[in-house]
């Protein structure tokens, strides 16, 4: 299965990147949570490389634009990561975007899958994002939605006739936003705080599946370096209520815009 996933990421990666942009090739604004564009990029973290593939596509309507991002995360991560946290050289977990914006009136929306084949875990959600007013050096973008949970059984069953089965756990929501401060013209920083908690589901889901049966706050903080209009460096990291900072998730990413 695992083998089957990646040759269908490699083949959308290599589609992707060679597929006509049928946008305006206007340069856009890379540190703009909500700017679309075709892009690529490329990470190192604690548990392994990443790939990235981003194309922007047609929508049909000059006010509004729309892209496509699929990552692969944690690539050969017991040779390449640098705490241990993996042991297998296959890829950690792969997620899908898709975001569409409203040039009119600053208002987004995204679809975000993801799959763990660690825990053969998996989510996906839809989410409306609105860009506030900027205020100074910083940028609030307010998100909210709603997702579901499916996987292998939570319960711990095992045999025959689980072996092969996956769930859907329940749903739940997410609450937070993306935010921007710009420090100088090429240098800003992202704070991205999310609250998710459940809202149905089985008992086993609901409490234990996020934060159990109080809404889980997850933080991501980021800084990045635009190097020139369409190329920049990211460094990110990732925490919530049951991991300290020091234990969280950190990455270097570099991003090329086309």
């Amino acid at each position: 299965m695992k083998k089957t996933l990646l040759a269908a990421s490699l083949c959308f990666i290599a589609s992707n990147a060679y597929a006509e942009d049928a946008v305006e090739k206007e340069v856009q604004d890379m540190s703009d949570p909500l700017a679309v564009y075709t892009q690529v990029g490329a990470g190192a973290t604690d548990s392994g490389l990443n790939l990235k593939v981003g194309q922007a596509y047609d929508t049909g309507n000059a006010s509004t634009m729309g892209m496509n991002i699929l990552e692969v995360k944690g690539i050969a991560g017991e040779m390449t990561g640098w705490n241990g946290s993996s042991d297998t050289d296959s890829i950690d977990s792969i997620r899908f975007r898709n975001f569409g914006v409203d040039l009119t009136n600053g208002r987004g929306s995204q679809f975000d899958a993801n799959w763990d084949f660690s825990t053969n875990q998996g989510t996906a959600s839809y989410s409306f994002i609105q860009a506030l007013p900027k205020m100074g050096p910083v940028n609030l973008y307010p998100l909210a939605g709603l997702g579901v949970a499916v996987g292998e059984p939570l319960d711990g069953s095992t045999g025959p006739e689980v072996s092969d089965r996956y769930d859907m756990h329940g749903t739940f929501y997410v609450v937070g936003l993306y935010s921007k401060i710009t420090i100088t013209d090429k240098i800003w920083l992202n704070y991205n705080p999310m609250y998710l908690g459940t809202v149905s589901g089985s008992d086993t889901f609901k409490d234990y599946g996020l934060g159990g049966d109080e809404a889980l706050l997850a933080h991501e903080f980021a800084i990045s370096y635009q190097m020139d209009p369409t190329q920049n460096i990211r460094v990110f990291a990732n925490w919530d209520e049951n991991t300290s900072f020091e234990d969280g998730e950190f990455r270097i990413e570099y991003n090329k815009q086309f």
